[in-house]
C-alpha cells in the first residue's frame, strides 16, 4: 500500500499537467544532503526493476555468439554478433548511433572484456556497459526485467533525476514505482531517508510537486 502523500502528489501532478499531443514522461527528482559524493562509493548507482515498468518501450540489445543470437532474435530489439561488434567498434559513428538507440545492453560473459575494450569508450559515458549473461543461458528473463528497469545514477551531483513512468499510467502505478525506487536508494545511504533534502515528482513539461 502506497503512502497517501506520494499518491496525492502524483495525482496533483497529473491533473495539473497540460494536455499534450504526446505521451509525457513522469520524472522523479532527488536532492541529497550530508553525503560526500566526491567519494565514489557514496554515489548512487542502482538499476531498479519497477513493479509497473516504465510505461514505454525499452530497447535491449544482445551481444553474443550464434547460439545466444538465435535465442535472443525474437526477444531483443537488436542482436549483435562478435563479427558485427568489430565492425561497430571500427566505426564510432555507428557505435554512437546504436548506443543512443538502445536503453540496455546484454553481452555473453566471455565477450565482456572485448566489449569493454572495443566499445567501452562509447557505452561507459552513457551508463550503458553491458550486463553479462552466462554462455548457453536463456536471455528471456533478463530481457523482460530490463524492459521494466530504470537506471538511477547520481554521479557526483547532489541533485539528480530519472523517469519512473509516463502520464498514461495510473497514479497508483506511478506511486508504487516511486516508493520502490526511494526504498532502494535510501537503503544505500548512510542515514537512509534522512539523507534526502527533498524529493519531487513532475511531468516532462508540467509542474513539480514535492513528495518529501
Amino acid at each position: 500500500m502506497v503512502e497517501k502523500t506520494t499518491l496525492a502528489a502524483v495525482k496533483e501532478v497529473l491533473e495539473k499537467s497540460p494536455k499534450r499531443n504526446f505521451r509525457e514522461t513522469v520524472d522523479l527528482s532527488i536532492n541529497l544532503k550530508d553525503v560526500d559524493l566526491s567519494i565514489p562509493k557514496n554515489r548512487i548507482q542502482e538499476d531498479v526493476i519497477l513493479p509497473h515498468g516504465r510505461g514505454r518501450q525499452i530497447k535491449v540489445a544482445v551481444i553474443g555468439s550464434a547460439e545466444l543470437a538465435l535465442k535472443a532474435k525474437a526477444l531483443a530489439d537488436k542482436v549483435i554478433t562478435p563479427e558485427e561488434l568489430g565492425t561497430m567498434a571500427d566505426d564510432k559513428k555507428i557505435a554512437k548511433k546504436v548506443a543512443n538507440e538502445m536503453d540496455f545492453f546484454i553481452a555473453e560473459a566471455p565477450l565482456m572484456p572485448t566489449v569493454g575494450k572495443r566499445l567501452g569508450i562509447v557505452l561507459a559515458p552513457r551508463g550503458k556497459m553491458p550486463k553479462p549473461i552466462p554462455t548457453g543461458a536463456d536471455p528471456k528473463l533478463m530481457i523482460d526485467n530490463l524492459r521494466k528497469t530504470v537506471s538511477v545514477r547520481s554521479k557526483d551531483r547532489m541533485t539528480f533525476h530519472f523517469p519512473i513512468g509516463t502520464t498514461d499510467m495510473t497514479p497508483e502505478q506511478l506511486a508504487e514505482n516511486i516508493e520502490l525506487v526511494l526504498k532502494r536508494i535510501s537503503a544505500k545511504l548512510e542515514k537512509g531517508t534522512m539523507n534526502f533534502r527533498s524529493v519531487y515528482v513532475k511531468t516532462t513539461m508540467g509542474p513539480s510537486k514535492k513528495i518529501m
